[in-house]
C-alpha cells in the first residue's frame, strides 16, 4: 500500500511539474514572455550569445521557453515584421504537409510518385521510376543521381543510379517535387495547401515562392517560431491538432532508415550514432550537434535558417540571416549557438573581464600569421570558421600561426577566467 501511494506522489510530481505550453493568439502581435532571470540565465552571458550572433551576419533571433518569448533580437535594420527565407529549412514544413495530405486520404506515402506526376517525371525507364515512392522522396533515398545538377526538376536532369533505398544522399529536386505531388493528390496548390492546413490554424504568415527550380518559403521571424511551436507539440496547436496522425509525426521524427539515423521525414535529429552531411558518401560517427540535447529535432537551411526543437529543455530556437560560405545544412554552426546557450545560466563569483586590450592585426589577413596584442599568459583561443567548424592554430608570443585558409569571415573566441568574446578575423 505504501508504495501504491508513493507511486501516486511521483505520478503526481510530473504531472504537475510538466510546464504547460503557451501558445500565441492566433490574430494580432501578443506573445508572452519569460523574464531570462527567471531562468538563471545573466546578461552578460546573453550578451556575449547576441555579440556572436551579430558577427555571424545573424537577422533575427529567438528563442522560447515553453512556448513563450524568453530571447528575442533583431540585428541591423532587421525588424520583427521583416522577412526573410527558410531555404531547406522549408523542407520540414513540406514533411508535415504531405503527412497532413495522408491523414485527409489524398495519398499515401507508400505509393509511387508517378501516381501523383504521371509516367515520364524523370529520364529513367518505367521500370526504374516506378519504384521510387513519396517516401523516398521524404528520406533522401530516391536512387536518382544526384551528382549533376542539384537543383533542376526537369525529367532530362533526373537520371538513375540506384535503386531507391541503397542510398542517402541530400538532394533537393526529388524534394521539389512533391510540391507538384501535394497539388495534384490535394487538387489546391502548395500554398493553398498549406494555408488552409497550418498557417490558417497557427496564425503563421508567409508564402513559397518560385526561385529557379526551388519553392522557397518567406515568412517573419515569429512565424518561423509558431512553426517551431508546432513542431514542439507534435503537430498540436493549442489543443487542434493541425496533424492528427501521431504516428506520422513519430515517423517523421525518428530515423526513417539506417543509412543516415539523423534524419526523418525530412527533418534532422540529434542524438544518433552518426549522421551524413550533403554533399559526401560518408558517415560522421556521433551526433550532428553534441552541444545539443540530444532530443533536438531541426529544420535547416542554407546559410543557416534554424528551427530546433527540445522537449527535454522546453526550448525552441529560431535563427534567421546570412552566412559566409557555401554549407547547405549548418550543423556546426548549429551546435556552437548550443555552446553558447549552455553558458546562458549564471556563474556567481565571476567578476567581469575586459577585453578591450585584445586587437588583431593585421586584419584583414592577407598571410599565414597573425598578431593579437593584449593576450594574457591563461587566455584559451579557439579558431573556426564562419559555420562553427574548429581550425587548429598554433600560438607563440602573441602571434597565431595559421594554415593555408580560404578568404572569407573567420572567428577568434577567446576564454578569459571563464568569460569569453569573439572576434571576426577577415581574410584575404
Amino acid at each position: 500500500m505504501k508504495r501504491f501511494i508513493l507511486l501516486l506522489c511521483l505520478l503526481s510530481f510530473f504531472n504537475t511539474s510538466k510546464a504547460q505550453l503557451y501558445f500565441p493568439p492566433i490574430v494580432g502581435t501578443t506573445w508572452e514572455t519569460t523574464d531570462p532571470t527567471s531562468l538563471g540565465w545573466c546578461q552578460d552571458s546573453i550578451d556575449v550569445l547576441y555579440d556572436y550572433l551579430d558577427q555571424t551576419n545573424s537577422k533575427a533571433f529567438i528563442v522560447l521557453k515553453d512556448g513563450r518569448i524568453v530571447l528575442e533580437k533583431y540585428f541591423g535594420t532587421f525588424t520583427v515584421d521583416s522577412f526573410w527565407v527558410w531555404n531547406s529549412a522549408g523542407k520540414t514544413l513540406t514533411g508535415l504537409a504531405v503527412g497532413i495530405a495522408q491523414q485527409e486520404g489524398f495519398l499515401n506515402i507508400s505509393d509511387t510518385t508517378s501516381d501523383y506526376l504521371g509516367a515520364g517525371w524523370t529520364n529513367m525507364t518505367l521500370a526504374q521510376e516506378e519504384k521510387v515512392t513519396i517516401r523516398h522522396q521524404l528520406t533522401m533515398t530516391s536512387g536518382i543521381d544526384d551528382t549533376q545538377d542539384f537543383y533542376c526538376t526537369d525529367p532530362i536532369c533526373l537520371n538513375y543510379l540506384t535503386d531507391p533505398a541503397l542510398r542517402w544522399a541530400y538532394y533537393n529536386a526529388p524534394y521539389t517535387l512533391l510540391d507538384g505531388v501535394i497539388a495534384n493528390a490535394t487538387g489546391v496548390t502548395l500554398n493553398q495547401w498549406i494555408t488552409q492546413k497550418i498557417k490558417t490554424p497557427t496564425g503563421m504568415t508567409g508564402a513559397f515562392f518560385p526561385i529557379d527550380y526551388n519553392n522557397i518559403f518567406i515568412s517573419t521571424p515569429r512565424s518561423m517560431a509558431r512553426f517551431g511551436l508546432l513542431l514542439h507539440n507534435e503537430g498540436i496547436w493549442d489543443g487542434n491538432p493541425v496533424l492528427n496522425d501521431p504516428q506520422y509525426f513519430q515517423e517523421m521524427t525518428t530515423s526513417s532508415q539506417t543509412l543516415n539515423p539523423s534524419y526523418g521525414y525530412l527533418t534532422w535529429l540529434n542524438g544518433q550514432s552518426s549522421y551524413m552531411v550533403p554533399g559526401v558518401q560518408f558517415s560522421f560517427a556521433g551526433s550532428p550537434m553534441p552541444n545539443a540535447p540530444a532530443d533536438v529535432i531541426a529544420a535547416l537551411g542554407k546559410d543557416a535558417q534554424i528551427i530546433n526543437s527540445s522537449a527535454s529543455t522546453g526550448l525552441v530556437v529560431i535563427r534567421m540571416g546570412n552566412a559566409d560560405g557555401n554549407s547547405l545544412v549548418s550543423t556546426q554552426y548549429n551546435d556552437t549557438i548550443w555552446q553558447y546557450i549552455n553558458r546562458l545560466s549564471c556563474t556567481n563569483g565571476l567578476e567581469n573581464v575586459d577585453f578591450n586590450a585584445i586587437q588583431l592585426y593585421p586584419n584583414p589577413l592577407v598571410a599565414q600569421t597573425l598578431t593579437i596584442g593584449g593576450i594574457q599568459e591563461n587566455d584559451k583561443i579557439l579558431f573556426h570558421s564562419i559555420d562553427g567548424q574548429f581550425i587548429p592554430t598554433q600560438l607563440e608570443n602573441g602571434q597565431l600561426t595559421l594554415p593555408n585558409l580560404a578568404s572569407g569571415i573567420y572567428l577568434i573566441t577567446i576564454n578569459r577566467f571563464g568569460q569569453e568574446k569573439t572576434f571576426r578575423l577577415q581574410v584575404n
